[in-house]
């Protein structure tokens, strides 16, 4: 290829990859929907997207440091302090049973489905044994499920990621043994791939946790350093041996969450970023390798495999799974028809797929067709009925606001007490031990761990948050965390007005929308109510009641409207408004 092919090949690639997934955000749909038949039409009507050619020989090792550092920031999720719960029963039985079902059912369908070999019908059998976070969650975002269904499918999502990756990694390495004489030499061979993945991510995760223990880094040269110690194991550990630099990979994200004395940010901004840009450049990639001759004779049984996976295993694997346990039946039926391919069943089938061809494994070329074929059906179908089916089964969320309250002041307690009475789900969070005491004694939910895990990311989802209040008596805290939480959190983020006169270090500077009327700084609402002055709810009737100020407004349909300087929302028949009543007058 000419220069000029390559720089093309190469832009047509990134611009498909970020295309893909701005169009799918705005669509509201999972990325791997837009980014595969991507990828697929532009290998077909444009030699230039071919990265086999743009790479040469680059293309495969290049894959495996990709999927390496994708499995790496799954790794990372694994935090199994956070695992607990009335989900976890649940959740450990979906995840072995699960993979252990799909894994072995896929197996042996696979071999006169697909007319595989057995080697080659494991290694698919393993591949599909993830779901991932990044297909389930935007599916879970737009279904809305009750609270418990999202815990538990954002759970096993993101645990299967990185325990499948690691499952994928292992299986191939005995398959690849099993072709070897002898058992001893078999077992001896894959023994050895394990030991290399296991030594290369333990001494990985020491050097992570040495530098970013030790050494003062900041935000960006942080994620830097996890890069290039991530890509630099990897890359020596499948140099001393084929593709154990995954297994090295997870080990190390796994090890660093759950290390002792380190404290991983709940949100890593930059480092999601490249694994964003890395996942849309990889699907891309993988896609426009497969060419409409690879799936001829391949569509139809895989269609069928896709069938036998969602119709029989999956709702098979969710009843086993949630017997015996005070889930419903009908959030057991939807659990059952939930299980979408993603992002990891694509880039270690790409990865594993050339190694089989080229150690002879029969019909391992069929593996990244098949796996495509899968991903697609079951995103499309999942995709397409996720919704209608909550529906049906009657498991959808209610769509009233879920506000997060960040404070224990009195007043806030006072608030959320005011916002349930409302008919809202309430959730808040304090520092203190003795706020907390008293947000549990007022029957209030306690958000629980750290504020930022709680109201960002995964934490938000688990949680349903679609409001952050933040309403503390320090007004840089409340600032810096509404400066934080607004790049993260999808629904509004509000933080107290601090006093005109204030000297703070950046609460009278920073953006973000001022709660209350202008004359109802953070100040005077705790002057007003420590004389008396209480938190209300009133039935809008026509008028609110001379001397209240109007706080927030609950709408008929649920949904909360808070007062601010810009905006004061009009009540109307059926609203509920959260009002501050007058000081009490002291008798003469």
């Amino acid at each position: 290829m000419t220069s000029s092919e390559v720089l093309i090949g190469i832009g047509l690639i990134v611009a498909l990859a970020v295309g893909a997934q701005v169009l799918a955000n705005r669509l509201r749909v999972p990325a791997i929907l837009l980014l595969l038949p991507a990828g697929f039409i532009a290998g077909i009507l444009t030699d230039d997207v071919d990265p086999e050619k743009l790479l040469g020989a680059a293309f495969s090792p290049l894959v495996s440091l990709a999927v390496a550092v994708i499995l790496y920031d799954a790794g990372l999720g694994l935090d199994l302090s956070r695992f607990r719960g009335h989900t976890r029963t649940v959740v450990v039985r979906l995840i072995w049973l699960g993979a252990l079902t799909t894994c072995v059912s896929a197996a042996l369908l696979a071999v006169p489905i697909m007319d595989m070999s057995l080697g080659a019908a494991v290694m698919l059998g393993a591949i599909l044994v993830v779901s991932g976070p990044t297909v389930v969650g935007p599916l879970l975002n737009f279904v809305r499920p009750s609270e418990r269904l999202q815990r538990i499918l954002v759970w096993e999502g993101t645990l299967i990621d990185p325990l499948g990756g690691i499952l994928g990694a292992f299986v191939f390495h005995g398959v690849q043994a099993y072709g070897q004489h002898g058992l001893s030499s078999q077992l001896g061979k894959f023994s050895g791939s394990a030991a290399v993945g296991l030594a290369g991510g333990a001494a990985g995760a020491a050097v992570l946790w040495l530098l970013l223990r030790h050494l003062a880094l900041d935000e960006m040269l942080g994620t830097t350093v996890q890069l290039a110690t991530v890509a630099a194991v990897a890359a020596f550990c499948d140099a001393f041996r084929d593709d154990t630099g995954l297994i090295a990979a997870v080990v190390m994200g796994m090890a660093l969450a759950n290390l002792p004395g380190l404290d991983i940010p709940a949100r890593r901004p930059f480092f999601e970023t490249l694994v964003s840009l890395t996942i849309g450049l990889l699907f891309v990639a993988i896609s426009a390798t497969v060419t409409p001759e690879s799936l001829r004779h391949v569509v139809l049984p895989a269609l069928g495999l896709v069938g036998a996976l969602v119709f029989v295993v999956r709702p098979l694997v969710a009843l086993v799974s949630t017997a015996r346990t005070d889930v419903p039946y009908r959030e057991r039926w939807f659990i059952g028809w939930m299980a979408p391919r993603g992002i990891v069943a694509a880039a270690t089938a790409s990865t594993f797929s050339v190694a089989l061809v080229q150690a002879g494994i029969g019909g391992a070329e069929k593996i990244l067709p098949a796996t495509f074929l899968v991903i697609v059906a079951t995103v499309m179908l999942y995709g397409l009925t996720a919704l209608p089916a909550a529906r049906i089964l009657g498991v959808r969320r209610s769509a009233r606001s879920r506000p997060l309250l960040v404070g224990g002041d009195p007043w806030v307690v006072e608030l959320g007490g005011a916002l349930r009475t409302a008919g809202l789900d309430v959730l808040v969070w304090a520092g203190l031990d003795r706020q907390r005491r008293s947000i549990t004694d007022a029957g209030l939910e306690l958000a629980p761990g750290e504020l930022l895990a709680a109201a960002t990311g995964a934490g938000a989802e688990l949680e349903g948050i679609t409001d952050v209040l933040l309403l503390t008596g320090e007004d840089d805290f409340n600032a810096l965390a509404c400066m934080t939480l607004e790049e993260t959190v999808k629904g509004p983020v509000h933080r107290l007005r601090p006093p005109t006169d204030s000297h703070g270090v950046v609460a009278p500077y920073t953006g973000g929308e001022a709660l209350f009327a202008p004359g109802l700084n953070r100040p005077e609402l705790v002057r007003r109510y420590a004389g008396g002055a209480r938190i209300i709810t009133h039935s809008f009737d026509g008028a609110i009641p001379a001397g209240h100020d109007m706080l927030f407004l609950v709408r008929a349909d649920g949904q909360l409207t808070a007062v601010t300087g810009t905006t004061v929302p009009v009540p109307a028949g059926g609203d509920i408004a959260i009002l501050l009543s007058p000081p009490a007058v002291s008798p003469s």
